[in-house]
């Protein structure tokens, strides 16, 4: 009977370090696969920062900085369908559209194209100046 009892405490010391063993590893887990940062949407708190952090930045970029810096990326090869940099027959009909739907669509997205061209420290008023860079340059 003893040796029963012994086997049972050394069974039930075993699967109480078994769980130990498993909440560490999940734990471990969790924090390995945990977000590097986090989503700061407009109207939160930390979103209050932002402006600050561009606005130090030296002032607004000219349409070739932009260009060069984030749309060169696919406007200079033509990924996923963007019309080239310089090929006038490519953004001809674009351009005959009129510049506020340019614009528009550079700010907001259209088709393949993300809005802003995923230039998230743009401003308004610098995606604009790549696009009329673009569109002076395409003629």
């Amino acid at each position: 009977m003893k040796v029963v009892l012994n086997f049972v405490a050394a069974l039930a010391v075993v699967a109480g370090a078994a769980v130990a063993v498993a909440q560490s590893v999940d734990e471990q887990i969790s924090e390995r696969t945990a977000p590097v940062g986090k989503t700061c949407m407009k109207g939160d708190e930390c979103a209050a920062a932002a402006p600050a952090a561009a606005a130090s930045s030296g002032g607004a970029r000219s349409g070739s900085d932009v260009y060069t810096g984030n749309c060169a990326a696919c406007h200079g090869t033509g990924a996923a369908g963007a019309p080239k940099f310089g090929d006038a027959a490519a953004w001809g009909p674009r351009i005959a559209k009129g510049m506020d739907t340019l614009y528009t669509h550079a700010l907001n997205g259209f088709n393949a194209m993300p809005a802003k061209g995923l230039c998230m420290t743009c401003s308004d008023d610098e995606v604009k100046a790549a696009v009329d860079h673009m569109v002076e340059g395409s003629k």
